[in-house]
């Protein structure tokens, strides 16, 4: 039965406009010699075969707070919900402009419409898309029911996704979220039987994703052929009609032919019969289209004139995009991170700059407070933050009725509820893309992950989150905390949990990263992370918070210590002591060892760090330390050290020393733990030798 009301010109119009686009892209990839240089797409992927289907579904995404997560197969949905033609083509060709001003793959799209329906930010790995549309669809119920904006009652996400991706991580750990928590998801795959050139019996056993989720609970589930119009049309409706009902998530296999090869560079006559890609072809939607249109809802003529209009249209794009610039190469730094200088909120992610400013917040500590230890002053600044904004969410494996297996979150889940602070199911891949896609649909998340090497799992979305800002030119950004415990702990370590590495979140483009040594600067950090327009890694060390190393007065609810700002602790006119987290204390430690006038700082973020204040201590002192857990070789240490040798190298009266663990796993027993790390007595044994020099 077809669905009342279609728009059919419409999807017509995008599915030819598709078609167009891509008979231009296949045409002047770079694989054409005879193409000139300026007209070259760079790389060059078609969504021949998949276009009418999406066309069909994208005339149903049409909720102003609807999102959908797509992939590089996905731009006749991006056509259907409003993405210009002159962008569509003018990204291939690597112009000025456009969705990532040729940052980005030219299909890698994304569409921050403010009063309709957004396409999230698109990657270029396969199946990163889930996960970040599972957080915008728990954050369509936060801002239903815990914010109460019935402006969001009806929304939908959508994820789009080929046979290929239903493999990844990424697509069950999305599934098992929406199943389990009943999310307002509709899963969208476009079954063409290949992964680029692998089959679909090696994605899926049976290679049917419908049919082996089939006892999947709170799971609504469609199954057919995306190349007859009625059919898909509804297929999606019953989706569509399921989820926005409140009835939870849905599933929509379409079959779809690929008639193109996986991409520009690609073959497919390398893997594919001429038998198979001609069988493909006799299953074209396109053809299928026009004789379910014509006459019955479209004339012969208006057919062709449709066709004409496209023609003109598309050639006017094409134009357009070839008459754009190439982008500038002195931008090319630019949207890293929130710039002051850039227009006032034009990423969508996030707070507000006034809603930021309305929060507040001072650098000076209010006297008087009490003593804290490291673990309490974190739960504190959490528990204040969600009393002053209703759009900040604490969730991660046991962070609700359990507390955190360091206790940090204990109380919160009852004082708040389970709505703003929450288990989530173990995945770190989910944690971090539902982090990402709560974070652009304007929510504050604070993501806790158990520890530093279980992230490991979730580099991918890690990264992604990071480079949004910069890879959208500056139309996204995802704005979140991530808590990850690392550390040595007290009397006991090994390569699991102890892991701190934190050098690899430094090199993280995008991402600020901050390490207290004591409670005082964890609430102040902390506070700023939570406030701040860019991603932070918030490392709380496991020493301190198993021990009272790290107790401090509290220095009050409103306390801010902004990131890139160290601390000297102690001046000093012999040698510059440099360190963060745990190994502060160790060093405080070795102070009291040695009678060398040393002044010592505490960097307390190495993302940014603070550079002028070790380069202007090294200046005066001549002689520098630094000490800290992480491993030696390409430790952040080496970067400290480059940049004084090439700034400070006329000041120095010795070499830059290291002094940190050595290249192996952090051990379990006490005495190999001993052994490894850097000891109160051999910081000053090596202060004492270096002033020596």
């Amino acid at each position: 039965m077809v669905p009342p009301r279609m728009d059919w010109r419409r999807i017509a119009y995008h599915t030819l406009v598709s078609r167009a686009l891509d008979d231009v892209e296949e045409t002047t990839n770079r694989n054409r010699a005879h193409v000139p240089k300026d007209h070259l797409v760079l790389y060059q992927f078609s969504a021949r075969g998949h276009d009418m289907a999406q066309a069909i579904l994208g005339s149903f995404i049409d909720h102003p707070h609807d999102a959908a997560g797509a992939y590089y197969r996905s731009r006749p949905l991006l056509l259907s919900l409003g993405l210009e033609i002159e962008d569509a083509l003018g990204s291939p060709l690597g112009r000025a402009g456009g969705f990532s001003d040729g940052r980005d793959i030219g299909v890698v799209c994304n569409l921050p419409t403010r009063q309709g329906p957004k396409v999230l930010p698109m990657s270029g790995d396969v199946g990163s898309q889930y996960t970040p549309v599972a957080g915008w669809a728990q954050s369509i119920q936060y801002h239903r029911d815990v914010l109460g904006d019935a402006s969001w009652r009806g929304a939908m996400a959508v994820a789009l996704g080929g046979d290929g991706s239903v493999a990844t991580n990424g697509f069950w750990s999305a599934l098992t979220m929406a199943t389990t928590l009943k999310l307002p998801v509709l899963f969208y795959i476009e079954d063409n039987n290949l992964g680029i050139s692998v089959r679909g019996e090696m994605q899926t056993p049976g290679a049917n994703i419908a049919r082996n989720l089939a006892s999947f609970g709170n799971l609504f589930i469609r199954d057919g052929d995306g190349t007859d119009p009625a059919q898909a049309a509804s297929l999606i409706k019953a989706c569509v009609d399921h989820v926005r009902a409140g009835e939870g998530p849905a599933l929509v296999r379409l079959t779809v032919p690929r008639l193109s090869s996986h991409s520009g560079p690609d073959n497919q006559k390398g893997y594919r019969t001429d038998e198979e890609i001609a069988e493909d072809f006799k299953r074209d939607p396109l053809p299928r289209l026009r004789d379910f249109l014509v006459p019955a809802h479209l004339g012969i003529t208006e057919w062709e004139a449709l066709e004409r209009e496209v023609a003109r249209d598309v050639a006017a794009g094409l134009e357009g995009a070839r008459a754009r610039p190439a982008p500038d190469p002195v931008t090319i730094l630019r949207h890293r991170y929130a710039e002051a200088d850039a227009p006032d909120d034009q990423a969508l992610g996030g707070l507000t700059a006034a809603e930021r400013r309305a929060l507040g917040g001072t650098t000076e500590p209010s006297e008087g407070g009490e003593m804290v230890r490291f673990q309490e002053a974190i739960r504190r600044t959490l528990r204040r933050e969600l009393e002053v904004n209703p759009r900040l969410v604490v969730f991660g494996e046991d962070v609700g009725v359990k507390g955190g297996v360091h206790l940090v979150t204990e109380g919160l889940q009852k004082q708040f509820g389970p709505g703003r602070v929450f288990d989530t199911s173990l995945s770190e891949e989910g944690i971090i893309g539902r982090a990402s896609g709560m974070a652009i649909a304007g929510l504050v998340p604070v993501a806790e992950i158990q520890f530093r090497k279980y992230a490991d799992p979730a580099t991918e979305q890690l990264n992604n989150t990071g480079t949004m800002r910069w890879r959208t030119a500056n139309r996204f950004c995802a704005p979140m905390v991530v808590r990850m415990p690392g550390g040595f702990g007290k009397d006991v370590g090994d390569p699991w949990h102890s892991l701190s590495a934190e050098v690899l979140w430094a090199h993280a483009i995008g991402w600020q990263l901050a390490i207290p040594s004591n409670a005082a600067d964890a609430v102040g950090l902390l506070r700023a992370a939570m406030r701040s327009p860019n991603p932070t890694i918030f490392f709380e060390h496991r020493s301190l918070l198993m021990t009272s190393d790290g107790s401090a007065h509290y220095p009050g609810d409103d306390y801010i210590v902004p990131l890139g700002v160290g601390a000297t602790l102690r001046e000093g006119t012999e040698l510059t002591l440099v360190s963060w987290g745990a190994m502060v204390h160790r060093c405080a430690d070795a102070l009291a060892m040695t009678d060398v006038s040393v002044e010592f700082i505490d960097l307390r973020s190495i993302a940014p760090w603070d550079k002028a204040r070790v380069l202007d201590s090294v200046k005066k002192t001549g002689r520098c330390l630094i000490v800290h857990e992480d491993t030696k070789t390409a430790g952040f240490g080496a970067e400290i050290g480059a940049v004084l040798a090439q700034e400070a190298f006329w000041h120095l009266d010795a070499p830059v020393e290291r002094l940190c663990v050595d290249d192996v796993p952090m051990p379990y027993h006490p005495v190999l733990l001993d052994a490894v790390l850097p000891s109160p007595a051999q910081i000053a044994a090596r202060i004492d030798a270096l002033v020596r020099m």
